[in-house]
């Protein structure tokens, strides 16, 4: 049996799409920041190039996604944010 769920409501539903801008901006902050920390305290110089990549790579999608696609900016924020709270666990440190 295929699972035919709805994706979950717009967690954003009566906010303009200026702030959820706001918001992708804010993540993709907070990710960067992480990252780069990341690279800075890389205890090889492959490992601080990994995480740099992954700096670049963020930075790169971020500058992809049009201010106007409330869609794609929804996702990036659930993705970064999935992301962010797997960086801060405990188990990652």
């Amino acid at each position: 049996m295929t699972n035919h769920a709805k994706p979950p409501a717009d967690p954003y539903q009566d906010v303009p799409t200026t702030v959820v801008f706001d918001e992708f901006s804010e993540t993709a902050t907070t990710l960067t920041g992480l990252y780069n920390g990341r690279s800075k305290r890389a205890a090889t110089a492959e490992e601080r190039e990994e995480w740099w990549d992954k700096v670049m790579a963020l930075r790169d999608a971020r500058r992809a996604v049009p201010a106007h696609d409330r869609d794609q900016l929804i996702a990036h924020i659930a993705r970064w944010t999935r992301e962010i709270e797997e960086l801060e666990s405990p188990e990652r440190g």
